[in-house]
């Protein structure tokens, strides 16, 4: 089951980087070029949300995900010689953080609505 949630959580990030590319020109590369320490930093979160025994749709895998897919993407791209200015940090953590808690959000909104109707 944590195949879905994982899925999701790396095609919003894949989201995040066309988004932030859209401005500079978009082309398959640039965007990979932009993800690429996202993704990676994404899948070391998902490690940690294994380890904790999570299923990754509670709020614990949302905070795991954002903190690590943000800051180890913003680690990631500054040891490999990529720019991360002030102004690019705050955006990233922000949408980061509305795409990765946001659909969790929706999902625990829409099955509590099932569950009480």
């Amino acid at each position: 089951m944590r195949v879905v949630p994982l899925a999701v959580d790396l095609i919003f990030v894949l989201i995040f980087a066309a988004i932030g590319r859209a401005s500079h020109g978009l082309s398959a590369l640039g965007i990979l070029a932009t993800a690429w320490p996202f993704l990676l930093a994404c899948l070391v979160a998902w490690v940690i949300v294994v380890a904790l025994g999570d299923q990754g749709f509670d709020l614990r895998s949302a905070l795991v995900v954002w903190l690590v897919t943000w800051l180890g993407g913003i680690g990631l791209r500054l040891v490999s010689g990529t720019s991360a200015e002030a102004p690019f940090i705050v955006v990233a953590g922000l949408v980061l953080a509305l795409v990765l808690w946001g659909w969790r959000l929706v999902r625990f909104l829409v099955t509590r609505r099932r569950r009480t109707a």
